[in-house]
Formats: structure tokens, C-alpha cells, sequence
């Protein structure tokens, strides 16, 4: 690395996107992992479409919970 970098040319701002949405990962623990994927291909789906169903389900069940 260099002692001292240069950035009197350099441009704030010009990769920022305000209307940017990221995709973080998601780390599943082994088994579940496993789980999902056993789930998925049983149902020929990919584990994303099982691991989003299951999301899916618990939100719409803890939102009617709170409701109560």
C-alpha cells in the first residue's frame, strides 16, 4: 500500500444510487440447508422458491398473531 493516495481527481458520489436495492446472502445452517434442498428437489423447485414459501408463511402467521 502506498503512504499517501491521490484523490484530487476522483468524483464523490459517482457509484452511489439511492434507488439501489441490495441482495445480501443468506447463510443457512447445514442442516437446514440440507433440509431445504432435499424439500426442493422432492417438489422440483429451487431451494430459494422453498426458503421464500416457508418466509412467506411464517410472516403472514406472526402478522395475525399481532392482529389478535
Amino acid at each position: 500500500m502506498k503512504d499517501e493516495y491521490d484523490f484530487s481527481r476522483g468524483e464523490r458520489g459517482k457509484f452511489y444510487r439511492p434507488e439501489a436495492r441490495l441482495n445480501l446472502p443468506i447463510y443457512l445452517d447445514a442442516d437446514i440447508a440440507e433440509f431445504v434442498q432435499d424439500y426442493a428437489d422432492q417438489k422440483r423447485v429451487d431451494a430459494q422458491t422453498v426458503v421464500n414459501s416457508i418466509l412467506r408463511r411464517n410472516k403472514e402467521m406472526i402478522q395475525a398473531l399481532l392482529r389478535q
